[in-house]
């Protein structure tokens, strides 16, 4: 069961279904907020209640969605309590009633988890070695999202360089997914040390220093997308990344500058490996090697395909 909800009537009808299904056995549930989180206006007994009943009569619940909702640890408790051996994928993101030690109940006792989703305050030492256990199996996708809501206000904590060792020793395939939202001095505590992320997206500016530092810690990096960069070129840190990041298959730009020559040469060292190259025309900075016209040609040519730079809509 996958269900949309638009407003607090239709997330307070949900529950009210959900609370029913005393005698029905769910495989899947799937609670997603279309607009703004409508669970979340809710009373918290209520969904609660409504949440505890699927989950004690649901024996062999193997996928579960429920970002955006008042969740708590109790619930999940009762999660792991009557579905432990079945659950593989978990998806939570922005349950703010959660705690770190809610979700270790989870990794510690549901050992076939194969997907998770959570907010980065969430992640923790413990967790990462729960799921890196000889009893769990191995991981396949675990997404992070590195969220400030009030700018100098939230704290960010840093996670042991060991801790990822052992995931990764534990799950070396796994893709690592982190979504970052923070303002440029929230990052301090992150790409101090070589992390395992595989595909990195940074939904506000993000400064010089630290994608120089992602050049330097993240050799696993498949994807990356900067949504805005500030007018520093770039140039450097695609070259670092071009050289470390040997699995890079897909990069996109937005609000960034890079010089012509710099891209070339940066797309020349990735190569056909290129499979997604989504740049803006106005991230690229013609210089004295190349113009915007000539950059197509020598594009395509390393890549083995006509490229062409994305075109900002003119309406």
């Amino acid at each position: 069961v996958t269900q949309s909800f638009f407003s607090k009537e239709s997330a307070e009808a949900a529950c009210d279904i959900l609370s029913q299904l005393v005698n029905c056995s769910l495989k899947t549930l799937g609670l997603i907020s279309t607009a703004r989180p409508s669970f979340m206006d809710l009373p918290k007994s209520h969904f609660i209640s409504a949440l505890t009943v699927v989950f004690v009569n649901s024996k062999s619940l193997s996928s579960l969605k429920i970002d955006d909702t008042p969740v708590d640890d109790p619930s999940l408790k009762v999660l792991v309590a009557n579905n432990s051996d079945t659950l593989k994928l978990l998806k939570m993101s922005s349950c703010p009633h959660v705690s770190p030690a809610g979700i270790l109940c989870v990794a510690d006792q549901c050992h076939g988890l194969r997907e998770l989703a959570l907010n980065y305050h969430l992640l923790s030492d413990e967790l990462l070695l729960a799921l890196s256990s000889e009893k769990h199996v191995r991981l396949e996708h675990l997404r992070i999202d590195v969220v400030s809501e009030n700018p100098g206000q939230t704290h960010f904590h840093t996670i042991q360089k060991s801790s990822w060792d052992a995931f990764i020793r534990h799950s070396p395939k796994v893709n690592l997914v982190m979504y970052f939202f923070l303002y440029e001095e929230e990052f301090d505590p992150f790409f101090r040390y070589e992390i395992p992320a595989t595909h990195l997206y940074f939904g506000r500016s993000v400064s010089k220093d630290v994608l120089g530092r992602v050049g330097m810690t993240c050799p696993r990096l498949v994807e990356l997308v900067v949504c805005a960069n500030g007018l520093r070129p770039l140039d450097e840190e695609l070259i670092r990344i071009a050289e470390r990041c040997k699995n890079l298959s897909a990069i996109g730009l937005g609000e960034c500058e890079v010089s012509c020559s710099a891209f070339v040469e940066f797309v020349k060292m990735c190569g056909g490996r290129l499979s997604q190259l989504s740049i803006m025309e106005e991230v690229l900075i013609p210089d004295q090697k190349y113009s915007l016209e000539q950059i197509h040609w020598e594009v395509s040519k390393h890549l083995g395909r006509v490229w062409f730079p994305d075109m900002m809509p003119t309406w």
